[in-house]
């Protein structure tokens, strides 16, 4: 279950609504999510619901935008505003492929094709639990056909554009 929400929140009170969004998704899988519910942390700092293992989940906020996923599997969220793209973060966190299918992008789509990738790439290091420890530039992406296509075979993407000011990229562990 993904729950997106637009609007402006002091960056004080981001971290709180992304937990009522989490507290809402939960909901429909029977858990009364709050202060009090028992959440263990990876020494990465991922959390998970300490009594229920079988139940993940992962929160993602910024400016204007709100993002909350929670899944049988493990899964990442990132959500990210289009703004202009920064090309000292795209040569130090983007494969030489992903370098050049940015670069070559007419100018008009690079900003929106930064924080395509950025999110992607952001949503799998959350999947899988270390953060910001893994090598960003050795998880690829490309697209194509309305497809996200990967070199991390074992995990799901999808991504939501929306109003063409908003990005969400999702990340899940493959079934079976």
């Amino acid at each position: 279950m993904i729950l997106i929400s637009i609007k402006d929140i002091p960056k004080k009170k981001q971290s709180a609504h992304a937990h009522a969004l989490l507290r809402e998704c939960l909901k429909k899988y029977g858990i009364n999510y709050s202060d009090d519910t028992p959440v263990t942390k990876n020494k990465y700092g991922k959390p998970s619901l300490t009594e229920r293992p079988d139940i993940h989940f992962n929160l993602s906020h910024a400016d204007g935008i709100t993002a909350c996923f929670v899944s049988d599997a493990e899964c990442g969220i990132d959500c990210e505003p289009i703004r202009e793209y920064r090309p000292n973060v795209m040569k130090r966190v983007f494969s030489d492929s992903e370098q050049k299918m940015l670069t070559s992008a007419p100018e008009k789509e690079r900003d929106i094709m930064f924080f395509r990738l950025w999110t992607l790439k952001e949503a799998y290091i959350k999947a899988i639990g270390i953060g910001l420890s893994f090598p960003m530039r050795d998880i690829e992406f490309s697209f194509g056909n309305g497809c996200i296509f990967s070199n991390a075979e074992e995990y799901e993407f999808k991504q939501y554009i929306i109003k063409n000011k908003y990005i969400v990229s999702i990340c899940k562990k493959a079934a079976g």
